[in-house]
């Protein structure tokens, strides 16, 4: 026994580093996006009392929250100096990225990268981003709260425990290291306008959550709708796919015990997990576009601006 068990042991790194190499894989995530569209597409063509304008118009409040709301909210914490229109773009192509990344940490990582490469240390761009984070999660929190779901003690012990490592790690580094945090602003003013954007970015989301609900034929009781997003948004407190997360699952779930069947119930919380999609590739891969293209045509004119007007990688005439 003890020689299985060793063997066990062993062989458990291993198969963990497959697994997160195989769930990081591009297949992987298309794999999992086609899945959820051909089940979203499948139960839809099932539901004959279902209807889009519901979800079209829940859709323009939570596009508001995520791609204003959040990005003002990141703006009056980072203080990197850059405008809040920069900050509205950047967050738009992080959502985009964080789209194709397993628990959307490609969404933070390129928020970091924008601003070290817009002049912002490395520690300061970090921490800009960490406490942006932090502010959400604690949005995420009164949220659920004001439904009237309580969250687990796990839960809440584990938040209080990383949210004072946080605040106590943010504070020794300031008193040691002041330049670390270099524009961070960790003062009540802007934590407590941090909260409140938070909190309407929430309000955007149950709002799509009774948008997608209504769109399937689902007549569900408000009250009890709301404790099942608020149980939902517990849940997506563990990383997953986009399209596939534990959040969706809960959501679906908790919509059976309203009394949907599961097929209404499957296909609202696939809407719900799909509608991100379209403004990620129409605000984000199209302010991606543009950069690119901006970048192309300035490359274009420095090569142009050259003795002879020869381009780079080009004989000239």
């Amino acid at each position: 026994m003890g020689v299985v068990v060793a063997i066990l042991a062993r062989a458990a790194p291993r198969t963990l580093r497959r697994a997160a190499a195989v769930a990081a894989s591009p297949w992987a995530r298309g794999a999992v996006l086609v899945v959820t569209v051909a089940a979203a597409v499948w139960t839809l063509s099932r539901l004959p009392a279902a209807s889009p304008l519901p979800l079209l118009l829940a859709a323009l409040p939570w596009i508001a929250g995520k791609y204003l709301l959040c990005p003002l909210r990141w703006h009056a914490l980072a203080g990197s100096g850059r405008s809040r229109w920069w900050h509205i773009r950047t967050y738009a192509e992080s959502e985009l990225l964080g789209q194709l990344s397993p628990g959307h940490a490609g969404a933070d990582v390129w928020r970091v990268h924008r601003l070290h490469r817009a002049g912002i240390g490395k520690a300061p761009a970090v921490a800009g981003v960490a406490l942006d984070r932090l502010v959400g999660a604690a949005g995420v929190a009164l949220a659920v709260l004001a439904t009237g779901t309580a969250l687990p003690g796990p839960v809440l012990g584990v938040a209080g425990v990383v949210a004072a490592a946080v605040l106590a790690a943010a504070v020794t580094l300031r008193a040691r290291r002041p330049q670390a945090l270099a524009g961070v602003r960790l003062r009540p003013g802007p934590i407590a306008a941090g909260l409140l954007l938070s909190v309407g970015y929430q309000a955007s989301i149950a709002g799509l959550v009774f948008g997608a609900v209504a769109a399937v034929g689902g007549p569900v009781d408000p009250v009890r709708l709301l404790a099942v997003f608020g149980a939902s948004q517990v849940a997506g407190i563990l990383p997953g796919f986009a399209g596939a997360s534990p959040r969706h699952g809960a959501l679906a779930v908790g919509l059976t015990t309203l009394g949907l069947t599961w097929t209404v119930a499957l296909a609202a919380a696939a809407l719900v997990a799909l509608l991100p999609w379209a403004p990620a590739l129409l605000l984000g891969g199209g302010s991606l576009a543009a950069s690119r293209l901006s970048a192309t045509r300035a490359a274009t004119a420095r090569g142009d601006r050259r003795p002879g007007g020869a381009r780079p990688g080009r004989l000239g005439g």
